[in-house]
């Protein structure tokens, strides 16, 4: 494992063990959670998103909602936007892809 952490949005209770080889798993939320609580949701990702780094990922689960917040949290704080995205099973495996975004101006 690499040392990189996999910020996932919310645990639903999904297996996301396929995202360990990608760092460490870490949930911003679990259950739950009111979608039209943008400030709240904004609250609890802060502490947790104050500690990524620019190689770590965000992986989307729950509500869109807590994603764009979460995403825009991270590109906001590192310029940069690292997704750890789901692609399927392939050959009986379970896959996610990542994909990096850079928003600095050069």
């Amino acid at each position: 494992m690499t040392n990189t952490t996999v910020y996932i949005v919310n645990n639903s209770g999904h297996d996301f063990s396929s995202a360990e080889p990608f760092g460490k798993l870490v949930f911003l939320t679990e259950g739950l959670v009111d979608r039209f609580n943008v400030t709240g949701m904004y609250r609890k990702f802060q502490c947790k998103i104050d500690e990524s780094t620019p190689e770590d990922f965000i992986l989307h689960s729950g509500p869109g909602i807590m994603s764009a917040v979460a995403c825009s949290m991270f590109s906001a704080k590192h310029g940069r936007l690292n997704l750890l995205l789901w692609r399927g099973e392939e050959n009986g495996k379970q896959r996610y892809v990542q994909r990096r975004l850079s928003f600095k101006k050069d």
